[in-house]
């Protein structure tokens, strides 16, 4: 039997937002608001990444006095440098960078000549302690070349619900598919990404499982991916017994394993609780990943799990 580590390791579950903005960028509230209402909406945890650039005076907030009994604070910042494939700016999440994280040369969201590349900053972040993610692969208008060059990530954000309910692009799953089935561990992540001047707060999260609701188990969880995404429903285990998947969730119509290439298999009904999902159709992946859909249509995503090495019949 293989169980993901999510359901395995000591602790309990935390939930959080990893990417949120405050009036210190391009967000209309103070931090102290914004911390003051995912407190309320029941977070454990938030980690508020405004734009590290020199407009806004490459801002990386002071949360530490946000936090409270309860509740805690990642210090982090959506860092931008260099050009992707399509001449736009890159967007890197990093939560739990050093107060004292180094500026890049980026004055503005119009990408300049001389500038770190987008796997620089990314490299740079992470040699600092941080989480990494690709942020809003979709919005972003992000190839898999460029994906690819970001060799540092921790993770992909499989959903962003600001881009979701701002403009229909909140989508990470296809570049995370592809980078998952070209060997890279990734975890992947729900977020906000949340300003507060649209509908694009507490739709994306994600569950921790560590032994204490402080930055630095938080921190080392999230690097070692001992979590789980969600828009609502919750996942409680997933494990591999034999050739099948064994998914335990809150209520759901459709519990699905997919791994690389067409590779998937789902389980529908209703009210279900408890699926074993046949993994005969997932090709001989060596990972696969579980969505968890609700009758609301809100999902719940599992980071992936990695078997051994299969034979994809198609590649060879």
């Amino acid at each position: 039997m293989t169980r993901h580590s999510a359901f395995s390791a000591p602790g309990r579950f935390w939930r959080g937002n990893l990417h949120t903005h405050s009036d210190r960028s391009d967000g209309v509230l103070s931090p102290e608001e914004v911390c003051r209402r995912y407190r309320a909406e029941g977070y454990d945890f938030l980690a508020l990444t405004d734009h590290f650039i020199g407009m806004y005076g490459f801002p990386l907030v002071d949360t530490v006095p946000m936090r409270s009994d309860g509740f805690t604070t990642l210090l982090g910042a959506e860092l931008h440098s260099g050009a992707q494939k399509n001449g736009e700016l890159w967007h890197i999440l990093a939560v739990g960078l050093p107060a004292d994280f180094a500026a890049a040369k980026t004055m503005s969201f119009v990408p300049e000549p001389g500038q770190e590349t987008g796997p620089e900053i990314a490299a740079r972040a992470v040699a600092a302690g941080a989480f990494v993610a690709i942020a809003h692969p979709q919005w972003s208008g992000l190839t898999l070349e460029d994906a690819r060059s970001i060799r540092a990530a921790h993770a992909v954000e499989i959903y962003n619900h600001g881009c979701a309910a701002g403009c229909d692009r909140g989508d990470g799953a296809g570049i995370a598919d592809l980078l998952l089935t070209e060997g890279r561990k990734l975890s992947l992540i729900a977020t906000d990404d949340a300003h507060f001047s649209e509908p694009d707060h507490f739709g994306g999260w994600v569950m921790v499982k560590a032994e204490a609701n402080e930055p630095e188990a938080l921190l080392a969880a999230l690097k070692r991916g001992d979590f789980y995404s969600s828009q609502g429903p919750e996942i409680r285990d997933v494990r591999i017994e034999g050739n099948t998947a064994i998914v335990e969730c809150s209520a759901a119509t459709s519990v699905v394993a997919m791994g690389w290439g067409t590779g998937a298999k789902g389980v529908h009904g209703h009210s279900i609780t408890r699926a074993e999902v046949p993994l005969d159709r997932l090709l001989g992946s060596p990972w696969l990943r579980i969505s968890v859909i609700d009758a609301a249509g809100r999902r719940a995503w599992s980071n992936p799990i990695w078997r051994a090495a299969g034979v994809n019949p198609r590649l060879g």
